[in-house]
């Protein structure tokens, strides 16, 4: 349960945030606010790692991580950041946020399903498929108009 909890405030601060990011993209630019964002998401991440993990995480460790294509979370945020605002821009918040959603279950189904990056590989399932299908549909219903 504690999981869902989470995961869902992971959904509501994203797309409070992708609307954050088209508003001051509005005022300045996609890539000036880009930087803003990653800076600020720095320093925040930085001060928590130095009250909560320094000491504990040797900072050296990054350099020892097996597959170091895994180090590039950074520079994909950065393209996510820039792809929520346009999606945000051209689409609004409910429709762009469910596109990026259903792309993302998409996307990380298939990631178990092949077992690709280091993931379980998981059994192929109707059921999983056909709730992909159906948030699909869901997204061609919610972006249909008369």
């Amino acid at each position: 349960m504690w999981g869902f909890l989470i995961a869902m405030l992971s959904g509501a601060l994203m797309a409070i945030q992708g609307v954050f990011n088209t508003g001051v993209t509005k005022e300045t630019g996609p890539w000036l606010t880009n930087c803003f964002v990653q800076l600020t998401g720095f320093l925040v991440c930085l001060g928590f790692f130095a009250f909560m993990e320094m000491g504990k995480v040797p900072v050296g460790d990054l350099f020892r991580v097996d597959h170091k294509y895994m180090l590039t979370g950074g520079i994909i945020g950065a393209f996510i950041t820039f792809t929520v605002i346009q999606s945000m821009s051209s689409l609004g918040p409910a429709q762009a946020t469910l596109a990026i959603v259903i792309t993302q279950v998409l996307v990380g189904y298939l990631v178990e399903l092949f077992g690709l990056f280091g993931v379980e590989k998981a059994d192929f399932s109707w059921q999983k498929l056909i709730g992909v299908v159906i948030a699909i549909v869901g997204l061609v219903i919610f972006k249909w108009e008369k």
